[in-house]
């Protein structure tokens, strides 16, 4: 579905992403993940359109997204979330959903993206009553949200940034439990950026670790988990439960 080859990205004399390969086949979780400053961000930023390449081909569904604006990108069919929700605070929930599905979608109907919101919002569990307000919704709840306006754009693609950021060990499982469900229910294939290693790779099929720009290890959870490279530069002697296998302490 997906293929990156020999990416680059560059902010003046400071290269944060560095001759980075990969692919994502339709139906997958891969999961991204690494040090703070690793170029994770960065490169979902260039996926998604809102930072062009420097250097390097990003095919999605054999269509070169190198240097195109974000709204071309997401009518292509590729959707993403944000680590902070900012939701428009003087809508409602589900005018929210809704507002994604007019952007996300070309050439859509009223009704269309009321719908497209109203499916949204049900598959992760928010209110689809016209009269519910942002303003009732906690952490869990804006990250849903995040999720819910993603979805309406009706990707077959999702870019996850960050879903388990602020929630509790409870939220994060449902929060993760979710991802699956939109994989096996909606069919959508799923990059996920996460810093919470515990529950990500209970969850992801392969793995991509990333450090200093740089592509270090790529695999399974069992096999990226207990990647001595990985350990000394992400895990450190932390044991993840990987379902599998733990790195090592």
């Amino acid at each position: 579905m997906l293929a990156v080859e020999h990416l680059y990205k560059h902010f003046g004399g400071f290269t944060a992403v560095n001759d980075v390969s990969f692919d994502v086949e339709q139906g997958e979780i891969l999961g991204l993940i690494g040090p703070n400053g690793s170029g994770k961000s960065t490169i979902f930023n260039m996926l998604a359109g809102a930072f062009p390449p420097s250097a390097g081909s990003i095919l999605f569904e054999g269509r070169e997204l190198a240097g195109l604006m974000p709204h071309r990108i997401v009518h292509l069919g590729i959707g993403r979330t944000f680590q902070i929700p900012r939701p428009f605070r003087r809508l409602s929930i589900l005018e929210n959903a809704a507002l994604a599905g007019y952007y996300g979608q070309d050439r859509v109907s009223r009704a269309e993206a009321w719908q497209a919101a109203e499916e949204a919002l049900e598959m992760v569990g928010l209110p689809t009553d016209p009269r519910a307000e942002t303003g009732s919704l906690g952490a869990a709840g804006l990250k849903k949200l995040e999720l819910a306006k993603a979805l309406a754009t009706k990707p077959r693609l999702l870019l996850a940034d960050e879903s388990l950021g602020g929630l509790d060990d409870s939220e994060m499982d449902q929060a993760a439990d979710m991802l699956g469900k939109i994989r096996a229910e909606m069919g959508i294939t799923v990059i996920w950026v996460e810093h919470i290693m515990g529950v990500l790779m209970r969850v992801v099929d392969r793995v991509m670790v990333l450090d200093h720009g740089e592509k270090i290890s790529e695999g399974t959870p069992a096999e990226v988990a207990n990647d001595p490279r990985v350990i000394e530069v992400y895990l450190g002697t932390d044991t993840v439960d990987t379902g599998a296998a733990a790195a090592p302490g």
